[in-house]
């Protein structure tokens, strides 16, 4: 990672924030994803290695891919117009379990490709109600990829990410590739003894992703599940004294860190980084509910408390979102699988715990949402 440096910020207009100035700081932002992998092996194969199932979807990172910074725009959450009984997503022969009592369902008897804009809108709410959803035997990864993203534009404004591969020519595509052969997270390990690293999607951003699509392409034959975290039932956990003192906060969240990780270790910047200001209690536009949007990869420090301050009150959210198994899901991945979760109110983790050299595989469409806002604080 690049040495820090002190970074002159102009962030996005709050009532009673003004300007910062914040040295960028490497914070908890860790970066597993590698920018390059021998192409052979991956398209072709060799003895005793498979070649990629979907060779469309390995990552290319284009150097002359450069956007202006992202504009504001108007987003439409579906969610409002579901029917809450959900007939169209939902109908007479789903399987449906839930992960846990509060945390992520499991649906399988249904394909995501064939929902009407009705069933559609229901999949926003019931991710919104439920915060992650997995669900199975899923068609997803065989769609054309323009077809996928036409899908995924249902639900808002697709994100392009600024260092992250992508198939050629779809850089809205989000990919997560560990190539076969790959053991370099070892190396990882030895300075630290997790790979957990709690966050939300490029919460940096003016308006972070809403409703997302994560689908497998290869997986190892162990390992590799996802950790979800729900940030509503963290947020009501805690006593009605700190709910009350966290409203009316705001925090900073970087994405300086995420991309000089990645330019320092030879990736692309498609954008300029950003940092900006939400509040520290966000609440959803469907179903009113309240949840904390705080995470140690992205955000940097609340505004207007001096630093001890705010790093004591961090350090408590994000050991209690990490520690708190009770409002937790962990998705293991089979084939054909397709996890929906809203990016709003939950934090995820991926989990690099095979060593065997198997390939890991994923794509992901992240639509954007509207721009974090608290509702006033009731008892």
């Amino acid at each position: 990672m690049a040495p820090s440096a002190t970074e002159t910020v102009t962030v996005a207009p709050v009532a009673g924030v003004a300007q910062l100035r914040l040295e960028s700081s490497p914070g908890q932002y860790k970066e597993l994803a590698a920018i390059s992998y021998e192409k052979e092996i991956e398209t072709q194969g060799k003895e005793g290695v498979e070649k990629a199932k979907y060779p469309d979807y390995l990552p290319t990172w284009n150097p002359e891919q450069k956007y202006p910074p992202l504009e504001p725009f108007e987003h439409y959450d579906h969610g409002k117009d579901a029917n809450p009984s959900f007939p169209n997503l939902l109908p007479e022969g789903a399987q449906v379990n839930h992960l846990t009592p509060t945390t992520g369902t499991e649906v399988r008897g249904i394909q995501l490709s064939s929902l009407s804009n009705a069933g559609k809108d229901e999949l926003a709410r019931f991710v919104a109600e439920r915060k992650v959803v997995v669900f199975r035997n899923q068609d997803f990864a065989d769609l054309p990829i323009d077809k996928a993203l036409e899908y995924g534009s249902y639900f808002g404004r697709h994100h392009i990410h600024p260092t992250s591969g992508s198939p050629e020519g779809f850089p809205e595509i989000h990919l997560v590739h560990r190539a076969a052969g790959d053991t370099s997270a070892q190396k990882f390990f030895e300075t630290r003894t997790s790979s957990v690293a709690w966050h939300s999607d490029v919460s940096y951003e003016v308006q972070p992703p809403g409703t997302t699509f994560l689908y497998i392409l290869d997986k190892p034959s162990t390992g590799g599940d996802t950790l979800f975290a729900n940030a509503v039932e963290a947020y009501n956990r805690l006593s009605p004294l700190l709910k009350e003192r966290l409203h009316g906060l705001y925090a900073v969240h970087s994405g300086i860190e995420q991309v000089e990780a990645s330019v320092s270790k030879g990736s692309i910047k498609r954008r300029e980084p950003v940092q900006n200001v939400h509040p520290v209690v966000r609440t959803h536009p469907v179903t009113g509910e309240k949840a904390l949007f705080v995470n140690p990869q992205f955000t940097r420090q609340i505004v207007g408390l001096k630093t001890e301050e705010s790093d004591a009150i961090l350090k408590f959210l994000y050991e209690h979102i990490a520690w708190g198994a009770d409002f937790q899901a962990r998705v293991k991945w089979e084939e054909g699988t397709v996890v929906v979760w809203d990016n709003r109110v939950t934090q995820h983790s991926a989990l690099v715990d095979w060593h065997t050299g198997d390939r890991r595989h994923l794509a992901r469409i992240t639509p954007q949402a509207e721009r974090p806002f608290q509702t006033p604080y009731e008892a």
